[in-house]
This record gives structure tokens, C-alpha cells and sequence, in this order.
């Protein structure tokens, strides 16, 4: 067990951005649980890095997802931040692994729209209503925010479309934990409100034969469709 998992430490740091000479106890947590996401998804081909941050990254989320140079980068900002390892203290023991890779799952949704070029983008023939009475600069800001938020949406599908085809039996468990964290101080209309996708997919994303990039279709633009009435 000793040299598998030295083995692991080494695979990591050979493949992440890591100035720091050792990877926290946090970090290998929330690295072993992402693990099988990011294998996947470089067995595809995908432009995936992992960049673990050695600088302290207070209020910063513990897991996102960034593009630089047409690559995707899964990055990790954990030391001296508290939501990190209260993220940890939020999932049940034996849904760690399923539920980290669910999170990881998530930023691949934003790793696939940003390779296709379709950040932001909208499906052929949605055209989303803008309040008419807002001030230019307010309408700028509500545009943008309107924009990630539909993004976000896409990205928990993604997520809850790669749990349906690796963790079929505790679907219902995870899906519950992301309803229960995207209530969790909810403001509504901001980026991660995204219950209006979330409960679309209570008992499934898509069909079991389509990739989990495109399984989310239906549900992501029933989603719009309802927010927009």
C-alpha cells in the first residue's frame, strides 16, 4: 500500500503545477477523489492540467477550473482555505471518492464548452429575455452573470451525467447532496443557483449511450426554457 501510494504522489506531482515540495493531507484527499475524472478525460485527449496552488487562497472555491493557452487547467486552492475541508466534513465517508469526482466531473463540463469555443454560447433559437428598466451598466452586468449561470447549470448536468454512469447505485445520494449545497446560501439568479437544471435531473441526465458532454442537451435547454418564462 506504502509504495502504491507513493506512486501516486509521484504521478501527481509529475503532472501538477506545484511549487510546494509536499501536497498536504487536504490536497491528496480532494486529488485521489478527482483522480478518475481526470484520467478519463486525458484518456480522451483532453488538454487537461492539474495546478495545485501553494499560496494561501482564503474565500477562493477549493476546486475550479481555469483556460490558459487553449488548455484546461483543474485547479486546486486549499491551503488556508476552511471551505476546503469543510467541504470534506459536508460529504458522507463512503460517498467521498464518488462525490469529489462528481465536483471534478463539473469543471469538465466547463473544460468541453470552453474547447469548443462555446463559453456563453446558447442553443440554436433560445433567445433569453434581459429586464427592460435596468441602466446600461447594470444590464452589462445582469448579461454576464445570466451567461455563467447557464454555464454553471451545464456544468452540475455534466457532473450529475458522469455520477449516472459511474455511481448508478448512490445516484440518488449525490444528486441529494447537490441539491443541498446549491441551497446552501442560496441568493437567487446568481452563478451557482442552479436548481432549475439540478431538479430537472432528480431521476437522470440523458440517455446511458451518450457521452456525458452531450447527455446534459435536453435538460440544459428545458432549464432555459423554464427560467426564461
Amino acid at each position: 500500500m506504502r509504495k502504491a501510494l507513493s506512486g501516486f504522489v509521484a504521478l501527481v506531482l509529475a503532472s501538477a503545477s506545484c511549487q510546494a515540495a509536499e501536497l498536504t493531507d487536504t490536497e491528496m484527499r480532494w486529488l485521489r477523489g478527482s483522480w478518475p475524472v481526470v484520467v478519463s478525460a486525458r484518456s480522451t485527449g483532453m488538454p487537461l492540467d492539474v495546478v495545485v496552488q501553494p499560496q494561501p487562497a482564503a474565500g477562493v472555491a477549493p476546486l475550479a477550473l481555469a483556460f490558459v493557452d487553449g488548455r484546461c487547467k483543474l485547479v486546486l486552492s486549499m491551503r488556508g482555505n476552511a471551505e476546503a475541508e469543510a467541504t470534506l466534513d459536508r460529504i458522507e465517508p463512503e460517498l467521498l471518492g464518488a462525490t469529489l469526482e462528481l465536483m471534478a466531473a463539473h469543471e469538465l463540463g466547463h473544460c468541453r464548452r470552453y474547447l469548443d469555443g462555446a463559453w456563453y454560447g446558447l442553443p440554436a433559437g433560445f433567445t433569453p429575455s434581459i429586464p427592460g428598466e435596468l441602466e446600461p451598466e447594470l444590464r452589462a452586468a445582469y448579461v454576464d452573470m445570466a451567461a455563467l449561470r447557464r454555464e454553471e447549470g451545464y456544468g452540475d448536468l455534466v457532473a450529475l451525467a458522469w455520477t449516472e454512469r459511474h455511481h448508478a447505485a448512490e445516484y440518488a445520494r449525490l444528486h441529494a447532496w447537490l441539491v443541498e449545497e446549491r441551497m446552501r446560501d442560496r441568493v437567487a439568479g446568481s452563478p451557482h443557483d442552479t436548481l432549475a437544471w439540478v431538479r430537472l435531473a432528480e431521476h437522470g441526465v440523458g440517455p446511458a449511450d451518450a457521452a456525458i458532454f452531450a447527455a446534459p442537451a435536453r435538460l440544459w435547454r428545458a432549464g432555459l426554457d423554464a427560467e426564461d418564462d
